[in-house]
């Protein structure tokens, strides 16, 4: 069943951000913390079919197939978001429980990207997924797997992140902010596969925003007049201590 809304996990200062600014973040396939994630090492590429005129070369074939994968994922720019806004693994990640969770309605969202793309490089829809622990790793010219399988398989470590993924195949932005690691601000040349793309949405994307259990009081009410201004209709939550069921519990703030 389609999901209809999605959930973005953040630190404090980039969620103010991202709902000051009505923004998604779009990072390239090739900067995600886990270095195997998009890799083309996913696949074999080894076990070349064989023709009768031996040409050209099967170790020139299979460069030249992981090659394109490669390619495509460095063209590739993704935006990460969770069908959950309640895994305690997550909200640790960001910032010990201080950070905030934002609730997207994803049609809305893919109605946005449409208008800050170019050609047919917007996101088409939300795709989940898949986790699993690869021993044997398909073969590239028997299974034929394709560039979205490279872009949405990852070890089942991953697995509580439940992620779905928007993805901009050689994005043509307009109107959209972007930024860079700060450890590249002295750098006098950056790869462009460094920028991360902030492309605006419209208001009525911001569905609902969750409080983390350890926020600070006065954050808490940064956020909640930064998303009421962004949209009055908008559901504040805090996440609170389930203590019976030892899980994180969203009680709507009044």
């Amino acid at each position: 069943m389609p999901v209809s809304t999605l959930y973005k996990y953040l630190d404090f200062e980039g969620g103010r951000l991202m709902l000051k600014y009505r923004t998604l973040q779009f990072t390239n396939a090739t900067k995600f913390n886990d270095p195997f994630d998009c890799h083309p090492d996913l696949f074999d590429f080894s076990n070349v079919p064989k023709n009768a005129r031996n040409w050209p070369p099967a170790e020139f074939v299979s460069q030249m197939e992981y090659t394109h994968m490669k390619n495509y994922r460095e063209q590739t720019w993704i935006c990460c978001l969770s069908k959950v806004c309640d895994s305690l693994l997550m909200w640790a990640y960001y910032n010990n429980h201080k950070g905030i969770c934002i609730g997207l309605n994803i049609e809305a969202v893919l109605r946005s990207c449409q208008d800050r793309f170019w050609g047919l490089s917007a996101p088409q829809k939300a795709y989940e997924v898949r986790y699993r622990d690869i021993n044997d790793k398909p073969d590239f010219f028997r299974d034929r797997p394709s560039p979205s399988d490279m872009l949405l398989t990852k070890a089942k470590v991953w697995e509580h992140e439940q992620e779905m993924r928007l993805i901009a195949e050689n994005p043509h932005w307009v109107g959209s902010a972007y930024d860079v690691p700060k450890e590249f601000y002295e750098e006098e040349s950056i790869d462009g596969k460094e920028i991360r793309h902030y492309p605006r949405i419209t208001a009525d994307c911001f569905e609902s925003v969750y409080l983390g259990v350890n926020m600070l009081p006065r954050k808490k009410e940064q956020i909640i007049e930064i998303a009421k201004k962004l949209n009055p209709n908008i559901s504040i939550y805090q996440i609170i201590l389930d203590p019976k069921a030892l899980k994180l519990k969203p009680v709507l703030v009044e």
